[in-house]
């Protein structure tokens, strides 16, 4: 099976064309300052192109539905359903934690993925990893130093652009010897959701949606005001 994976829940955009018995065909990782859109159409092309592939060799494509950008996630999963709709490939959506703790090896123990949502706050999940990878806590959102007063005690890794941007802090709270992935292997890949949709049911392309865990900065400034005039 070969898979197109997409993804755009950061400012990183990520493509990748996976196969379930070779692994990794091509990937393509960009850090986009501007906007996804003006990137991603050209990135898969580009893709495509050095690989000598088509759209019609893929079986499937990978999208990241979240959490992570709102408008990036939004602009992601538009492209991958416009391309599902017109070749009649089957689309996987796969959660952005899920995804860059997969992208950690070669470590047992507890990981904690973050994906920075401003202000010190943090999108976040929780896994164990001994023989398999396996989440034991929700997708949430959260207060950095409120999830670090929680992991007192413990020893995990923690990986992500959150974990990049809140290193101080991070240090601060659970001392110098917390363990962060490097900047490097924080980077979410696309070829990761290619491989991880291999195993999984195909979703509802007309059902598929992004998946926000919670409101944009935007929706609550929004909803605070008009709590406040009423």
């Amino acid at each position: 099976m070969l898979v197109l994976a997409i993804d755009t829940a950061t400012k990183i955009g990520s493509v990748a064309l996976y196969d379930d018995k070779i692994g990794v065909i091509g990937e393509l990782n960009i850090y986009v300052k501007i906007n996804h859109s003006a990137v991603i159409m050209s990135m898969i092309d580009n893709l495509f192109k050095m690989t000598k592939l088509t759209i019609n060799d893929v079986d499937r494509i990978a999208i990241t539905v979240g959490p992570g950008s709102f408008t990036g996630i939004r602009i992601g999963v538009a492209v991958a359903k416009g391309l599902c709709y017109g070749t009649e490939k089957s689309i996987v959506g796969i959660n952005e934690l899920d995804l860059l703790a997969n992208n950690i090896e070669g470590f047992q123990g507890e990981i904690v993925s973050l994906i920075d949502a401003r202000k010190e706050r943090v999108y976040y999940s929780i896994y164990e990893k001994n023989s398999e990878l396996k989440r034991v806590s929700d997708y949430k959102d959260g207060e950095i130093r409120e999830l670090l007063e929680s992991l007192k005690g413990k020893t995990p890794i923690f990986c992500g652009d959150g974990a990049i941007a809140y290193e101080s802090i991070i240090k601060e709270v659970l001392g110098e010897d917390a363990k962060i992935v490097t900047r490097a292997n924080s980077i979410p890949r696309a070829a990761i959701a290619g491989q991880l949709s291999i195993a999984r049911t195909e979703d509802n392309l007309y059902t598929l949606e992004p998946f926000y865990v919670n409101k944009s900065q935007a929706e609550r400034e929004r909803e605070e005001r008009l709590s406040k005039n009423c």
